[in-house]
């Protein structure tokens, strides 16, 4: 049975039990800084079970990715030398929220093992916390004589935490049979492969209180995780995960590619397959690879798996290409990880590109380290320790490169500086922000806000709730007072935040019934605007931001700008500003039509990865591997500028999340969507879509709304990940303005007319002057030049400052104009900087060669560069060492 059948199985299964089925959940964690990867089923459903969140189901069954590479669940040494360490997996689980508890359970687990799957009864057990006597007896009503197994330690008994939902757990094992090593969970050789453990059924049954008692929860709870790669292994017949379908395929691949053909479960094929998969997984869901946090576990995922190609004989780039492979074995299992083939194969590509570059100059400070080490000798700790966190080379393959020089690595100094590394930077988790309690209490107080914003920018309603925010913490409050009241001096604001007596005064928030407020989300800011009391159309609330939390509770933060109060029950209308609303819109419809342009004028592989979209413009973030040219982004500019003028229809609809994906919709990357989405589509003149996506932005109605588009920037944010910042409308005329002021002002200080060709001319010829006056420069610094005469050589060397390499070398053919046939050194300094070209005289190429003597002098700043025999130049870091640099090539000549 294939890996996907069973995943289909599983979930069809639960679903005709009344279970909701819930796509998996990303595996960088949303609203849970605790995680640095998401590394269970029950991971998005953490809200649910606290009961700090509620859905529309009791029921949920999910395939969900996991990752246990970082942070507090790590496997990553582990992978490649086990049968069963992943760093990726996907875990099947069925989920009820104080509906059905241990009976329905352990009915569905036991019916889907054996009717589903059809596995023997006499092949599986379970295991019970000891003191789970109910748990027991159902087990013996539901499966007869299955063999049941106390268990009296913590891995019968589950929390979340030193505090909150727990309760006593149930494994099922299956038994691969006597002639497998191992025994029964408990014994004393149940680490042995023989009984695994398939599926766990945790019972949240207690709520435990920080003093370490234990209460009846009111509504008992039920988290289940069964391993997919595990029991694919059972349904195939093999002891090894990787030996099932979702491994076969990769390894095949890898064989392929390195022209080697080990044992399937050779260790190098085992790391390269398991990390390909979670790498994949990674980048699919946003990671990038990095120096901290998440993308720095990803590098170094990579990099092992690239170290493990290297000792099967890969000496290039190749990890890219096994992606195609993991995509197909997953069956569109996971839509996005085939929506982000080509930015995962470009990111890997890439990083592959920079680790043998790195691997490269590694190996040449390596060579340097163990100059003067004896054979038997040892190699510091700590130089060990640079190659590993700089160049990104783990321990074992300086270890390797080491062994056939006969030395060994301070072990022990190594441990020391990582452990010293890893208490600098203590792990934060996954950079998530959990949300405030307060709005969880809230949103079950008061439900969900109604947004009416679509449609109008105006209405009536009810204050809910109203509250501070200070010293970093918001609360609820019986009404607003306005701050300076009774004060003598009055507030000052600034932006967003009030002043009196350069302090900041207290922000609120308001929290009404109804709202067309759009709140931040999609990378769209939040409405500005005003709440005004209805019986005291003076008396106003100044909303400077409105944000969304749990999910549809709109809360609007500000402050009063009158002598009044407000609390709860006081009716009041809410005006959003119109003027920004609509300057936002433009920009959000602006970012659909440069996604759409950009696709036409790079490829399909563009897809966002980000944006932020205000009133004063917009940024938006894409998967591209290079920098756009000049005529790349004149025709992207272009292309959106003719669809705004064409006036194209801008329709927005709201329709089922499956039809609008089925359709061809493109979704936000990392944002969370409901059944029913809002879709936003724009048509050419032909009624053809040129863009298609979904999007709960507020949009101008059409295209002809937004002006004109302007790009200013573009930019790398990341390994594959571009930046393009632009303007619409009337700030490109403010930009005009601006540019005409500063023509205006040069060509007063150039003394001619404003007009661009004027401004040219005199500029082109201040440039020759200033070229002739350098020249001019140049010949006397030239004059200056050291000889020093040593055997059959003459050496030259200058040494000058804040010259760029140009001017370098027209010293140097002065110099050779001027001198007799010789060795030529000329140094540059630019801060720190250092600049070095070395060149040699024909007559003497036979036994000096510049690209040599430029090394030599290098040394000593810690530099690099190349060259001929004729001439060769270079840089290093270190002004205060040319005289030794100059001196290191005048000693190199015999």
């Amino acid at each position: 049975m294939l890996s996907s059948q069973i995943r289909g199985s599983f979930l069809k299964f639960f679903e005709n039990n009344g279970h909701k089925v819930v796509e998996s959940s990303s595996v960088v964690p949303q609203n849970d800084p605790s995680l640095l990867f998401t590394n269970s089923g029950m991971v998005q459903f953490k809200n649910v079970f606290t009961g700090l969140e509620t859905r529309e189901y009791k029921r949920a069954t999910t395939a969900q990715k996991c990752v246990r590479a970082g942070g507090k669940h790590n496997d990553l040494e582990q992978v490649g030398f086990t049968a069963r360490h992943n760093t990726f997996f996907e875990m099947l689980g069925n989920f009820s929220f104080g509906d059905y508890f241990k009976e329905d359970a352990i009915y569905f687990a036991w019916t889907f093992l054996t009717k589903e799957l059809k596995l023997p009864r006499e092949k599986l057990s379970v295991t019970v916390y000891h003191t789970d006597e109910e748990a027991k007896n159902i087990w013996k009503k539901v499966a007869g004589d299955v063999l049941i197994t106390p268990i009296s330690t913590n891995d019968n008994f589950w929390s979340m935490g030193d505090a909150g939902p727990c309760g006593p757990s149930s494994e099922i094992f299956y038994d691969h049979g006597d002639d497998v090593p191992g025994g029964l969970p408990g014994t004393p050789d149940e680490n042995g492969p023989r009984y695994m453990e398939i599926w766990n059924l945790v019972f949240m049954q207690f709520e435990q209180i920080q003093n370490g008692e234990k209460i009846p929860l009111a509504k008992k709870s039920i988290d289940t995780g069964l391993g997919l790669e595990r029991v694919a292994g059972v349904m195939q017949g093999v002891l090894d995960n990787f030996q099932i379908d979702l491994f076969k395929c990769i390894i095949d691949e890898i064989k392929a590619i390195s022209k080697t053909n080990y044992d399937d479960i050779y260790p190098s094929y085992k790391v390269i397959a398991d990390h390909i998969r979670s790498v994949a997984v990674l980048i699919a869901d946003g990671v990038l690879p990095s120096n901290e946090g998440s993308g720095y576990v990803l590098r170094r995922i990579l990099r092992r798996a690239m170290r493990h190609g290297n000792l099967i004989g890969v000496k290039e780039p190749f990890l890219y290409k096994l992606v195609d492979s993991f995509a197909d074995s997953m069956d569109g299992a996971y839509p996005e990880l085939e929506k982000s083939r080509a930015t995962i194969k470009s990111t890997i590509h890439m990083e592959e590109q920079k680790f043998l570059s790195a691997l490269e100059r590694g190996l040449k400070i390596l060579q340097n380290d163990v100059k003067g080490i004896p054979a038997g000798g040892v190699l510091s700790g700590d130089k060990a320790f640079k190659l590993y966190d700089t160049y990104g080379f783990p321990l074992d393959l300086t270890q390797d490169i080491l062994k056939t020089e006969n030395i060994d690595v301070d072990i022990a100094g190594f441990e020391t500086a990582l452990q010293e590394q890893k208490n600098r930077a203590k792990w934060v988790g996954s950079g998530e922000t959990k949300e405030a309690p307060i709005w969880y209490e809230l949103k079950q107080k008061l439900g969900a806000t109604e947004f009416v914003g679509y449609e109008k920018e105006k209405c009536e309603s009810e204050i809910l709730a109203v509250g501070k925010f200070e010293n970093e913490k918001y609360e609820i409050i019986d009404e607003i007072t306005p701050a300076w009241i009774d004060e003598k001096t009055e507030p000052v604001k600034y932006g967003a935040v009030s002043y009196r007596g350069g302090k900041p005064l207290p922000q609120y928030f308001i929290i009404v019934k109804t709202t067309p407020f759009y709140a931040e989300s999609g990378g769209q800011c939040g409405d500005f605007g005003a709440i005004k009391l209805k019986e005291k159309g003076d008396v106003y609330f100044s909303v400077f931001h409105t944000i969304r939390v749990c999910d549809g509770l709109i809360v609007h933060l500000g402050s009063p700008v009158a002598d009044d109060y407000f609390k709860s029950g006081d009716k009041v209308i809410l005006q959003v500003d119109s003027r920004i609303r609509q300057k936002t819109s433009a920009n959000h419809t602006a970012t659909h039509l440069l996604q759409a342009a950009l696709r036409q004028v790079l490829g399909k592989h563009v897809e966002q990865r980000g944006s932020s979209v205000g009133h004063l413009g917009l940024h938006f973030d894409f998967s591209h591997s290079s920098a756009l040219s000049d005529s790349e982004i004149s025709r992207v500019e272009e292309t959106v500028n003719e669809w705004i003028l064409q006036d194209l229809k801008v329709v927005c609809e709201t329709i089922s999340k499956d039809e609008a994906i089925s359709a061809g919709a493109m979704a936000l990357f990392g944002e969370k969507y409901g059944d029913t989405v809002r879709t936003v589509s724009i048509y050419d003149e032909d009624r053809q879509r040129i863009s298609f996506e979904l999007c709960g932005g507020t949009h101008v109605s059409s295209t002809g709304k937004i002006g004109l588009f302007k790009i200013i920037s573009e930019c790398s944010v990341a390994a594959g990940i571009r930046r393009i910042e632009a303007v619409t409308g009337k700030t490109i005329l403010k930009l005009l303005k601006e540019k005409e002021k500063i023509v205006d002002s040069l060509a007063e200080r150039l003394k001619c007319e404003s007009s661009e060709t004027s401004i040219t001319l005199k500029i082109n010829s201040l440039l020759a002057e200033k070229s002739e006056l350098k020249k001019n420069i140049l010949k006397l610094m030239s004059d200056k030049v050291q000889k020093f005469s040593k055997n059959s050589a003459t050496i030259y060397s200058l040494a000058v400052s804040d010259c760029d390499m140009d001017e370098l070398r027209s010293l140097n053919e002065a110099i050779k104009s001027k001198k007799s046939a010789g060795v030529i050194v000329v140094a540059n300094k630019s801060g720190d900087k250092v600049s070095l070209i070395v060149s040699v005289a024909p007559d003497l190429q036979k036994k000096y060669n510049a690209g040599q003597l430029l090394k030599i002098g290098l040394a000593s700043l810690d530099g690099k560069g190349g060259g001929g025999a004729a001439f060769a130049q270079g840089g290093g870091i270190g002004a205060d060492k040319i005289p030794v640099a100059i001196e290191a090539i005048k000693n190199a000549i015999e």
